[in-house]
């Protein structure tokens, strides 16, 4: 029997008000009880074993937390109890829904086990400051994600002694929650694919587009300009040069830093609220398209993360969502990447600490930053001086939605001060606040991305499944399309919202295709971020169907989102639609650029292993794009745009790149090409 909807709101509901849904058992031997409640992502089951009147272990045996989020927490707190006799103690930085949902399972079985509970209360641990402490150092980062990790390694490469800290007791920071996806424009595994007429449809349409246009908006950036005028010389090279070739048969793939530019100019053009209109900064643009495949490079040949680049790499080349083009390069995520990451940097003498937060910069007379002023999680304070100054890569403010209310001014009534979100705990914007104390200039603090592909239920990207951008279904509560799945993410997430409730559906038929390009169906087995669509089916996250009849039943009595009206009939007329769409390379109704990924129907109804999903999402805050100003040299500015003496920054702690709206991977392009450069010149 699967969980229903209502079963899950409760539970999340039950969650975000940290009550206990435990109860507990003893075994027959009465030397170890257990008691559960539940955590972030699900139960939390502790056993204890008791000797004597006192708790002499602690074991959790069911916990569904993430291992690279609450790790330490998962360690940590267990042993804390046995030492202190307790189930009141500190939460971990970065984990508080796991250390909290194992200390009430904890509790509960205490009490089963019949222990005084009045003398564990009064044993409640609390760690105290230790003595002040100064470390010294010539350069230290702030925030330990993928940003942070670049700015380090780079800067330490380049001779620099290099302290990092973070917050949190993981590293990773945001980049721990990233699906791997990297933009860079690559002409050697572009050459390797083929230019589809959906493709060169799109290419054409930017040939017949006039500087007069008023769409274009060149009255207020007139520098873009230049980069239109440069795109449509380029494409009208690469037909000269192709002369005679087909699109969909033998004409090469197109990419070049003009088109990845045009589309962080055309995908963050928006409009706000208030009327006025805001653009990515054009170097800043320009920095990152030029330089996103040498930083992509760096990554694979000096920080041995896993990818492929330049020959070779055309059939790994996909279309994260919102991206507008197939030049997203699969990435590492998750541990293995900062383990990675941690390797990289370690080689090089970087000193990482973690539970270590920074508080403010320091400055001296002259105005320089020459450190900060932080804080362990104990309390215990440390003045950290720096002889180059300091990096600041603390992340943005996606985990403070009373933050992201108070500066919007896009989304409206769409969001609220208890929005949900795909960050982590810990991004929640010191790093934007302390520069602002010292004179720092901001830009685009206005605006946020949603996500619109996220849980219903817990607002991260988790416990669903979906393809490739250009293969993805979407549809809404009667089984109709509503919106071009290729389209930006802001596009995305205001179509879906104006849904009942918020919530849509992707179709999902599987990653394999026939000879005709067709999907072949879903797998039980088959996964996404780690965990499998059986997993999703289990725990009531998503409805799964071996038939289109199946598929539509079980979403009647199944759960994972607001109460659809599917039929058989609706879900077969929209799939053969899409699929004359994707044998026309035309999509009628929205639009679509890029088609791929037509479902075989009879084939996956005529496999006994082979079947269909739908995953129901909603939109859920995931990317800010304001933050403090920089120049091309990641160089923090002041507000009357003058660089501030021994202050850089980069990645999502930073703004001016992406304007309205990032296209989806260019986050991870970002953190780590404007890393990169911040710990250069920081080192020099």
């Amino acid at each position: 029997m699967k969980k229903s909807f209502t079963a899950l709101l409760a539970a999340s509901l039950m969650l975000a008000g940290c009550a206990s849904s435990a109860g507990s058992t003893a075994n027959a031997s009465g030397k170890t009880f257990t008691g559960s409640s539940t955590g972030m992502q699900g139960p939390v089951t502790v056993t204890l074993s008791v000797d004597g009147g006192k708790i002499t272990n602690v074991e959790l045996t069911e916990i569904s937390e993430t291992p690279s989020i609450a790790s330490v927490a998962m360690e940590r707190i267990p042993q804390q109890i046995v030492e202190h006799q307790t189930t009141t103690l500190d939460t971990v930085t970065g984990a508080t829904f796991a250390s909290n949902a194992i200390m009430r399972a904890a509790s509960e079985a205490a009490k089963a086990a019949g222990l005084d509970m009045d003398k564990l209360e009064a044993n409640a641990y609390h760690a105290e400051a230790g003595k002040d402490e100064v470390w010294d150092t010539d350069l230290l980062v702030v925030g330990a994600g993928g940003a942070g990790f670049s700015a380090a390694t780079t800067a330490a490469q380049e001779g620099a002694e290099v302290i990092m800290i973070e917050k949190s007791s993981v590293a990773g920071g945001n980049t721990l929650m990233q699906g791997g996806a990297f933009n860079a424009n690559d002409d050697d595994a572009q050459a390797e694919t083929i230019l589809t007429e959906a493709q060169k449809t799109t290419l054409d349409g930017y040939l017949a587009l006039k500087a007069s246009d008023e769409k274009l908006h060149f009255d207020a950036f007139p520098e873009w300009k230049e980069v239109l005028a440069d795109l449509q010389a380029d494409i009208k090279k690469f037909y000269a040069e192709n002369e005679g070739k087909t699109a969909g048969k033998d004409l090469p793939g197109y990419d070049s830093v003009e088109l990845h530019m045009w589309h962080i100019y055309t995908g963050g053009l928006r409009q706000m609220n208030d009327g006025k209109w805001v653009a990515s900064d054009i170097d800043l643009a320009r920095t990152l398209a030029e330089n996103a495949l040498g930083t992509y490079e760096w990554c694979v040949d000096s920080l041995n993360v896993e990818g492929q680049y330049g020959k070779g790499a055309g059939e790994s080349l996909f279309t994260v969502l919102g991206a507008m083009w197939p030049r997203t390069h699969k990435f590492m995520t998750s541990t293995p990447l900062i383990d990675t990451l941690k390797k990289a940097a370690e080689k090089e003498g970087v000193k990482l600490y973690t539970e270590v937060a920074a508080k403010s910069l320091i400055t001296d007379e002259n105005g320089k930053v020459v450190g900060a002023n932080c804080e362990k999680a104990d309390g215990t304070k440390v003045t950290v001086n720096t002889k180059k100054g300091v990096i600041l890569t603390s992340g943005g403010y996606g985990a403070n939605p009373k933050m992201v209310k108070e500066y919007d001014n896009y989304w409206g009534d769409n969001l609220t001060d208890h929005t949900l979100t795909t960050n982590v705990g810990t991004n929640t914007g010191d790093g934007i606040v302390m520069a602002q104390e010292i004179g720092a200039g901001t830009v685009g603090l206005d605006v946020v991305q949603l996500m619109p592909s996220s849980s219903p239920i817990k607002g991260t990207m988790t416990d669903g499944i979906w393809g490739d951008a250009s293969q993805q279904i979407w549809i809404d509560g009667e089984g109709n399309r509503f919106v071009n799945e290729y389209a930006e993410r802001d596009v995305l997430a205001k179509a879906s919202l104006a849904l009942d409730n918020g919530i849509f559906y992707i179709i999902y038929a599987g990653k394999d295709v026939n000879e005709n390009g067709e999907l072949q169906g879903a797998t039980l087995d088959d996964s996404l971020f780690g965990t499998t669509v059986q997993s999703m089916v289990d725990n009531g996250h998503v409805w799964y169907g071996s038939t289109l009849k199946e598929l539509a039943e079980n979403s009647k009595t199944s759960a994972g989102g607001a109460a659809p009206a599917f039929s058989e009939e609706a879900l077969r007329a929209t799939i053969e639609k899409y699929n004359t769409y994707v044998a026309n390379q035309k999509d009628d109704d929205f639009g679509k650029e890029v088609l791929a990924g037509a479902i075989d129907i009879d084939a996956i109804e005529n496999n006994p292993d082979a079947g269909f999903v739908i995953s129901p999402r909603k939109a859920s805050i995931h990317h800010t794009m304001g933050g403090v100003q920089i120049n091309t040299n990641a160089e923090v500015l002041d507000e009357s745009g003058n660089a501030i003496d021994g202050l850089w920054a980069a990645g999502e702690v930073t703004g001016g790149i992406h304007a309205g709206n990032r296209l989806g991977g260019n986050a991870v392009a970002d953190i780590f090409t404007f890393g990169h450069i911040a710990g250069a010149s920081a080192a020099q």
